[in-house]
């Protein structure tokens, strides 16, 4: 019975989190110019480091044609580079440049900001209790990530 709550308690968390996150990416993806998923792949790629394009495309759910295509045109702008792997010429690397990194980290700026406005009214307790549960949240799952290793 508790393995059923937990799976229903995660799976609306999930949920809860997905419409958060979306309100808050609206208002970021207005102001970097870009694509909303096309801003959060870049800041994921300026977190994670460089990056083969078919990694990319798995983990973001996109096909590697099209993010080729979007990596294109961040390119083109200058914030992304691009290098063929000298061991494997199929595979080609992609990192954030630069002025990748400063539109990412703008972009998580606004996000930061975004869910500071978002959880503004709520009261000292529940910010409380919801730091509480989110630090245990990220403890459990770092050594559910260390344990899979």
């Amino acid at each position: 019975m508790a393995r059923k709550e937990f799976v229903r308690l995660l799976e609306s968390n999930i949920w809860t989190f997905d419409r958060l996150a979306d309100k808050i990416r609206l208002e970021r993806s207005e102001i970097t110019g870009y694509p909303r998923q096309l801003t959060y792949i870049l800041v994921r790629l300026h977190q994670g480091g460089a990056a083969r394009l078919k990694d990319i495309a798995r983990r973001e759910h996109v096909s590697a044609p099209n993010l080729c295509a979007a990596f294109r045109k961040l390119e083109q702008d200058g914030y992304v580079v691009r290098t063929i792997d000298e061991n494997d010429r199929r595979n080609t690397w992609y990192c954030v440049s630069p002025s990748g990194a400063e539109l990412a980290l703008h972009a998580m700026d606004l996000f930061r900001m975004g869910v500071e406005k978002m959880f503004s009214a709520i009261s000292p307790d529940d910010e409380k209790r919801l730091t509480d549960a989110l630090r245990t949240m990220k403890e459990v799952l770092n050594n559910m990530e260390l344990d899979n290793d």
